[in-house]
């Protein structure tokens, strides 16, 4: 029997269908809520709002769940190259080895950027925050693919815009930085892998000589794998409201990264770094500053432990982890910042404070930690989240416009003044 629930309003009953997923999460469907009882619903943040029913991402944040299309993100972590997981992502299924050549090698071809995108970056100062810089070029892309304004064009033609965006983003996002140092551009080496190459373009490495250790290797394309979709998250979200009116992927996506830039989103881990450096600064008292954390009249936070979705523990972190224990071991590096956050990771895993309220640290916390051993700059860490996000947001676009999902327009509570005459200016 298809289950309902009722809305007791104003003498009547109004029965509302209730929704049922394949994990068994339910949701009352409310489309026709307005239209038969003139109500809508109040809900600050969407926080109990589905604003869609996708296919790509489950996440259970009591149970510590996450999946990419009913794969287990442990295992994907574990067994699957990046772009094994943005073809994942983008096309529903694990490709054939076949499937996944072709697909490495389109991405391989499409890498370089017109050069005139060179002279959009000289004209950005060098002061200029990366993600600025990074969501400006990619919304610049519309130029120099005009053909991509038009989202209903064929299966084919989209297909290469979305090869195109994750061809280009790395070059985009290397020379952002490369703008932030004012140093000259690297352009791709097509025989290095996606993220060799980006390596490449952003450092100068690898090159045949001097290659990147595996285990550095390994540790990036884990933690692009582990933020490459998070179900409708802000700027999940955000990519599908904007490409609701039908505009373009590379304008949603610049979209995307603008919502991402926020420190309550992307810029968690960075936020983690001036954290840490904030306290080595103050003398490095780790006591001090969780005595700080666990005093509710102080204004002090920590940064990288908890999180809003898991109540528990974040499954990501628990991948991570690893991976930073094996970079730190790998580069043997001596860095004060990164022995505070060793000290607090181990205060969060063992203090009866942290482990009754669920403060473990989460994957910004680690990524943050990879980032600054690898010697990327706190404001690209947003950049390298943005650089694993992209095939979550390719999905989540593809999916909506598939779907032919209407245009997304959120209604409001309306709480200012009355109607009132306008009072000319000499009289007021």
């Amino acid at each position: 029997m298809t289950k309902k629930a009722e809305l007791h309003y104003d003498g009547k009953v109004y029965e509302l269908p209730v929704i049922t997923g394949t994990e068994n999460e339910n949701a009352i469907d409310i489309s026709r809520l307005r239209a038969d009882t003139g109500l809508i619903t109040l809900d600050k943040g969407f926080k109990n709002t589905g604003s869609t029913q996708s296919s790509i991402t489950f996440l259970n944040g009591e149970e510590g769940i996450l999946r990419y299309r009913g794969y287990s993100i442990e295992d994907l972590a574990e067994n699957a190259s990046f772009l094994e997981v943005a073809f994942l992502l983008i096309y529903g299924n694990l490709p054939s080895k076949l499937e996944l050549d072709f697909f490495v090698e389109d991405i391989t071809q499409h890498s370089l950027v017109h050069e005139d995108v060179k002279s959009i970056l000289d004209g950005f100062p060098s002061k200029a925050h990366p993600m600025g810089v990074l969501s400006s070029l990619v919304s610049s892309l519309t130029a120099f693919y005009p053909k991509s304004l038009d989202p209903n064009r064929s299966k084919e033609e989209v297909n290469g815009t979305i090869i195109r965006a994750i061809a280009k983003l790395p070059t985009l996002a290397a020379w952002s930085y490369k703008n932030r140092m004012r140093q000259p551009i690297m352009y791709p080496k097509n025989e290095l892998s996606y993220t060799a190459n980006f390596m490449h373009m952003m450092f100068g490495l690898p090159t045949t000589e001097k290659k990147v250790s595996p285990v550095v290797s390994k540790a990036i394309d884990k933690l692009l794998i582990l933020h490459a979709d998070h179900e409708q998250n802000c700027s999940a979200s955000t990519v599908r409201i904007v490409g609701s009116s039908h505009a373009s992927l590379y304008a949603s996506v610049s979209a995307g990264i603008a919502a991402l830039w926020g420190p309550l989103h992307g810029g968690a881990n960075q936020a983690v770094i001036e954290m840490l450096e904030k306290i080595k600064n103050d003398g490095g008292n780790v006591d001090k500053y969780v005595e700080k954390a666990k005093d509710k009249k102080d204004s002090f936070r920590l940064m990288g432990f908890g999180h809003r979705v898991y109540k528990n523990f974040d499954p990501r972190a628990t991948i991570i982890k690893k991976a930073a224990d094996d970079v730190l071991n790998e580069l043997g590096i001596n860095d004060p910042v990164l022995d505070i956050a060793k000290k607090l990771e181990n205060v969060a895993l063992n203090d009866d404070y942290f482990k009754y309220r669920g403060l473990y640290p989460n994957v910004d916390f680690y990524s943050g930690i990879i980032y600054r051993a690898l010697g990327i700059p706190t404001d690209m860490f947003t950049v390298m989240f943005a650089l694993g996000r992209l095939p979550g947001w390719i999905a989540q676009w593809k999916e909506m416009r598939e779907n032919k999902e209407p245009i997304g327009r959120p209604r409001q509570v309306y709480t200012g003044a009355k109607e009132r005459e306008y009072v000319p200016i000499n009289n007021r």
